[in-house]
């Protein structure tokens, strides 16, 4: 039977007088691939940054193995085993490699060095950990950027369109990864993702968002050419 992991409950959310998430029930079970989709501007976004804490709800709960999140901060959150790679990446530019993965280490749960799961899993990062980040490709810019996220070792993985701008061969990467640290670590992860061949690749389930409410999901294979053309054609 599968355990939850994160449960949102009747989510709100407004921007000034703009209400942009409208009584969104979400359950992500512990060891599972998520993806969020939907059209661009339908509050994606917005719900990953309320489940981090960068945004505050104007109603409903949030709570990670059942413990209520939605009241503590974005650092307490990632203390709880919660980790987030936003969109466009925000690696700080003039701090090297080995600087930017250095800043997830004070709220990390295991303090101390960087794990070496991470060079093993992109050795680039390795080869260039004196290497301003502001020098780095879009690709190494993102590798990096989940690189950092990992340092928290965390149980729970959110990923902002994390294909977005970056190369063919590094989006395959990337997948691979994601599939490898849920095979073999166990790594929950909830993404937003606009392709269709990579959230298919490595999603095991979707959630479908229009206008600021969750209109349908299930499993992956469910993502049918109905449903893509009802809530993603433009």
């Amino acid at each position: 039977m599968a355990t939850e992991l994160l449960t949102l409950q009747g989510v709100n959310h407004h921007y000034g007088e703009s209400h942009t998430l409208w009584g969104v029930d979400l359950t992500v079970n512990e060891g599972s691939r998520t993806c969020l989709m939907g059209r661009n501007g339908v509050g994606k976004t917005t719900l990953l940054r309320c489940v981090m804490g960068l945004e505050r709800l104007s109603g409903g709960s949030i709570h990670m193995r059942g413990e209520r999140m939605d009241r503590r901060g974005a650092e307490a959150r990632a203390a709880a085993g919660i980790a987030y790679v936003p969109q466009g990446r925000e690696i700080f530019p003039r701090l090297t490699v080995e600087e930017n993965l250095r800043t997830g280490l004070g709220v990390a749960r295991s303090k101390g060095r960087i794990p070496d799961l991470i060079f093993d899993l992109f050795p680039v990062l390795g080869e260039m950990r004196s290497r301003r980040g502001g020098n780095l490709s879009g690709g190494q810019q993102q590798q990096l950027a989940i690189g950092r996220a990992l340092v928290l070792n965390p149980d729970l993985l959110i990923l902002d369109e994390p294909t977005e701008g970056i190369q063919p061969n590094i989006v395959r990467e990337i997948g691979d990864i994601i599939t490898r640290l849920n095979d073999t670590l166990g790594l929950t992860v909830l993404l937003v993702e606009q392709k269709l061949p990579f959230a298919r690749r490595v999603a095991d389930g979707f959630a479908m968002l229009e206008k600021g409410r969750l209109v349908a999901e299930g499993p992956i294979a469910e993502l049918d050419e109905e449903v893509v053309h009802r809530h993603l054609s433009v």
